[in-house]
């Protein structure tokens, strides 16, 4: 697992309980910044993903 997988999911979970916790206080701004800070974890998780197939698939 490299460093992009790992900050992606972070980053994707973090965007998750901001956007419930905007869901709680009723901030559909809350809200619509936890779906970004998701989106942008899952594509650094998947350019993590690319890069662990590459060096793999170097290997051999």
């Amino acid at each position: 697992m490299n460093k992009d997988q790992v900050k992606g999911s972070v980053k994707d979970a973090a965007g998750k309980v901001q956007e419930k916790t905007g869901e709680a206080i009723g901030s559909t701004e809350q809200q619509a910044k936890g779906l970004a800070k998701q989106v942008e974890g899952k594509v650094q998780k998947n350019v993590g993903d690319a890069k662990e197939v590459l060096k793999d698939s170097g290997r051999k």
